[in-house]
């Protein structure tokens, strides 16, 4: 019997070592056809949750720029270092004063999530309302930003209490530029010597002065543009906003300061991962590092997650910020297979995991990606950068397989359409077939 039992698990390894080989066979052929892919750098991992056993690789121990598919380590970080609920702020109450510092909280006002628990909060205090400033210690921009991207909405400016997505919205009410916060509509300039075809606000790169051209603002106009940061700006916002007096003070968090939770974590993580917003991406690693230390810094949350949560990580990754706009983020196909593996374990719940990612043809960055769908078989995130479109994440075949997936695609001088489509491709193959 126990010669039987044993002859009966190698079979069933054999037949699964077997079933493996025959699909990696079919997928390195799916890369062999004349493709596009020749014209590029590619990597590829294809990875059996269940049998935790690695399908196929192309070139999947090379790094590539990853773009947004850096957000899969921000996502992960968030999953391991946040409790149920995002911390708004920190606080002490002091004689008649509550003194209050920043967490790096993305919620406060901002244009999805639009959280009120901390505006409420200091609202209904019936002390006065001190700021302390200081704990954010990097840099206004991340480590490898384009600075020539300063008044695009995707790269607004990382600071320790971010309001209103730390952008001003701009739109057309009634034939007039209308602009929020309200607050600093005196900021605005019309400038009758601008020449743009086109409507569009353009901020002066070093302050605070928004330029707009001469001409009807057309009605359906809309621009959201990064404000410069400052502690004297977020004063002036906050109370404004309040509608009271809110005053600075000089002052080091002590270890009892209490904090205030606003915002449930998988909200924000789905508000990060869906549209990939970059500014919820960048203020989360202040959040993380919040939960490690006085000060915040992006750097000392990545920095720890590694140590603690990815010391196993294949391969040497170069992980730099929170959002992908650095290039100097490398991962490889490995890398980011193994970190959709641990995310998967970690939730332990398909259907919420799924609910917080895009879904290919029907939601985020992937709904266009795949044919339109109610029922779709690939979620994940993208990536792109000028020359960069990846891919990372699961898709499910029609025999009932969970499968994860990294496709890579860096040094492309082609239409990113035509690299989305060769991956959808090859993708949708897997679906079909496994």
């Amino acid at each position: 019997m126990r010669k039987i039992i044993i002859g009966l698990l190698a079979s069933i390894v054999c037949s699964a070592c077997s079933m493996n080989q025959k699909m990696a066979r079919q997928v390195a052929r799916q890369f062999d056809q004349p493709a596009i892919t020749n014209q590029y750098h590619t990597g590829f991992a294809l990875y059996d949750l269940e049998a935790r056993k690695m399908i196929y690789e192309k070139d999947a121990d090379r790094y590539f720029v990853p773009a947004s598919n850096t957000k899969l380590f921000t996502f992960y970080a968030g999953l391991k270092m946040l409790g149920d609920s995002i911390p708004a702020l920190r606080y002490v109450e002091r004689g008649d004063s509550l003194i209050f510092w920043g967490t790096g909280d993305p919620s406060f006002l901002e244009n999805a999530l639009n959280s009120n628990r901390a505006l409420d909060f200091l609202k209904a205090s019936r002390k006065k309302l001190f700021f302390a400033p200081g704990r954010y210690t990097g840099n206004f921009y991340g480590n490898g930003w384009s600075w020539d991207d300063f008044n695009d909405y995707y790269q607004p400016e990382i600071s320790e209490f971010p309001i209103k997505d730390n952008m001003l919205a701009l739109s057309s009410q009634n034939g007039k530029l209308q602009v929020l916060p309200a607050s600093m509509n005196s900021c605005l300039i019309k400038d009758a010597s601008a020449a743009q075809s086109s409507f569009r606000v353009v901020r002066a790169f070093d302050q605070n002065v928004f330029r707009y051209p001469d001409m009807p603002v057309p009605a359906d106009y809309t621009q959201y543009v990064p404000y410069k940061t400052s502690t004297v700006l977020t004063i002036n916002l906050l109370t404004d906003t309040l509608k009271r007096p809110v005053g600075i003070v000089k002052m080091k968090m002590p270890v009892d300061a209490k904090t205030l939770f606003s915002t449930e974590r998988d909200a924000v993580l789905k508000a990060m991962m869906l549209p990939s917003d970059n500014f919820i991406a960048e203020q989360l690693l202040l959040v993380y590092s919040n939960a490690i230390g006085q000060d915040l810094n992006g750097g000392a949350a990545i920095s720890h997650v590694r140590k603690k949560y990815l010391a196993n990580l294949p391969g040497n990754a170069s992980w730099v910020d929170g959002s992908g706009l650095s290039r100097a983020n490398l991962f490889s196909p490995r890398a980011m297979v193994a970190v959709l593996d641990s995310i998967y374990r970690t939730v332990n719940d398909q259907k919420r995991l799924f609910d917080m990612l895009p879904a290919g043809g029907k939601s985020g960055t992937l709904k266009n990606a795949y044919p339109k769908t109610d029922n779709p078989f690939v979620y994940g995130k993208t990536g792109t950068l000028s020359g960069v479109h990846n891919q990372s994440g699961y898709v499910l075949t029609k025999k009932g397989k969970v499968l994860l997936y990294s496709f890579m695609n860096n040094n492309y001088v082609l239409p990113t359409a035509e690299v989305r489509k060769e991956m959808a491709r090859v993708v949708g193959y897997i679906h079909e077939h496994f």
